[in-house]
């Protein structure tokens, strides 16, 4: 399965793919939302994993526009964002993971799996609060 990882931090992006690179195909990642877009357009992966607060376009309008577009990949939210409007916001556009970065490495291969099979999946910090 191939993953296209979108966050503005170089940092998370590298400890994403070191994660995530034994498990799927990382086709490629993006630091802002109008790159993100181009990208999973191009790329046609079967995941997105989207930062939320990125330049240019945030992530939840990045996807909104994707699916516009007719993108069939499953999402992923990687966000520093606990808050449940967030998650609301997210979750408004249909079966997403909800990861917060804090629970990156127990979290988001489970995130994936589950998006690929059709549910969603939300970091039990947040799901507490929703």
């Amino acid at each position: 399965m191939s993953v296209l990882l979108a966050d503005d931090h170089e940092e998370i992006l590298q400890a994403a793919v070191a994660l995530l690179q034994s498990s799927f195909e990382i086709v490629g990642t993006a630091t802002d939302g109008r790159a993100l877009v181009d990208s999973a357009l191009r790329l046609q992966p079967d995941v997105l994993v989207v930062d939320i607060s990125m330049p240019l376009l945030n992530g939840i309008e990045s996807v909104k526009r994707l699916q516009e577009a007719g993108s069939t990949a499953k999402i992923v939210f990687l966000t520093v964002h606990e808050d449940p409007d967030f998650a609301r916001a997210a979750l408004a556009l249909g079966k997403v993971g909800y990861v917060t970065k804090p629970r990156m490495a127990s979290d988001l291969i489970p995130a994936i799996r589950d998006a690929l099979a059709g549910r969603s999946f939300i970091s039990p910090s947040v799901s507490r609060q929703l």
